[in-house]
């Protein structure tokens, strides 16, 4: 681990030289997967015109964190060390830093977008509190990828059906569930799992129907279960020494544009993905991502009920054990926010 941060250390400073050369202030950004082609359109354009939008002088020094290196699970500590000024994070990978913030959006407990979109921000301000305190960083945005399902290479008509399968995990709490399922969860980041699929080391992964279809998971599955377990929710984080450089009036603007690319990022989440599960599964309805031939499977009630069942019995009992070690307030500060206004209690 050791060895891949320092590369990651390595990589930022590379990528920083350009911008010793300039008087304006410099943004080392580290944006999400490459693959993830939508999302990344909307970021890379936000973080384009950012400096103009906002009316603060910047040089942007953007890069998908793909290309530079950078593990998913390294961005918290990357920000702290000042490595890079802004990091795109997944938050359930990076959270083995400090479970506090897989609190935001654990499996099962908000598993449609509207009901996340409650739960995130009622977590929100103690989200930020925390990451300021323990990461001097700041969070300027909190979004999901949408609804997160399965894809497989065999053919499954239930969640039963994972047991004794590998799957793609990539948050402790969506472990916990699928070992609950009798699965073995292989945790892997997003650029990691169309190899994995195509080689037989996982028989089935989780992402969104955005996702899976950008990155052409379909291409090596078979079958779509679109039984939503999370929302993988993001966010942008920056640096508090990078955030604290600027005046209050460019924090103001620099707060507003961020929040428009939130708003975007929602809205994606919100909206792209009925049609890209059409896209995935052949329909004729499809009409904005490219189109496979995946069995579409049916979802049934007993397991939307089984997903619930988890997150009361499994997630969250696990998850009030792991994060109270490391903070005795953990689960009562969760239940006063995202466990109210999911209306669930960790006793």
């Amino acid at each position: 681990m050791r060895n891949t941060l320092t590369a990651a250390l390595a990589a930022a400073a590379l990528v920083s030289v350009p911008a010793l050369a300039s008087a304006q202030e410099s943004l080392r950004v580290a944006g999400n997967f490459s693959q993830n082609t939508k999302q990344v359109a909307i970021e890379q354009a936000f973080f384009d015109s950012l400096g103009e939008n906002a009316g603060v002088e910047l040089e942007m020094n953007y890069n998908p964190m793909d290309v530079v290196g950078v593990k998913a699970p390294d961005a918290l500590r990357l920000l702290r060390s000042g490595a890079f000024d802004v990091m795109s994070v997944q938050i359930g990978m990076a959270s083995r830093d400090d479970p506090f913030f897989e609190g935001i959006d654990l499996i099962g407990v908000a598993t449609d977008m509207d009901s996340l979109h409650t739960v995130v921000d009622a977590y929100r301000d103690a989200f930020d509190t925390r990451l300021q305190e323990k990461f001097n960083a700041k969070a300027l945005t909190l979004w999901p990828f949408g609804p997160q399902v399965f894809y497989c290479n065999e053919p499954i008509e239930t969640l039963a059906d994972l047991d004794g399968m590998k799957v793609r995990s990539f948050t402790p709490s969506m472990s916990a569930m699928l070992e609950s399922l009798g699965a073995t969860p292989v945790t892997l980041q997003f650029s990691e799992v169309y190899p994995a699929l195509q080689r037989g080391v996982v028989t089935c992964g989780v992402t969104s129907p955005t996702s899976g279809n950008t990155g052409n998971w379909p291409e090596v599955t078979t079958h779509q279960l679109p039984l939503s377990v999370s929302g993988s929710v993001q966010g942008h984080f920056i640096n508090l020494d990078t955030w604290n450089s600027f005046s209050a009036e460019e924090q103001a603007a620099l707060e507003e544009e961020f929040k428009s690319l939130e708003d975007q990022l929602w809205e994606l989440a919100v909206s792209a993905n009925g049609d890209a599960v059409a896209c995935n599964t052949g329909a004729d309805s499809c009409s904005d991502h490219t189109k496979f031939d995946m069995e579409l499977v049916e979802i049934t009630d007993d397991d939307r009920a089984k997903i619930k069942e988890i997150a009361e019995t499994v997630v969250l009992p696990i998850w009030k054990e792991t994060c109270n070690n490391v903070d005795p307030s953990c689960s009562e500060t969760w239940n006063e926010t995202a466990g109210a206004a999911a209306g669930l209690t960790i006793n």
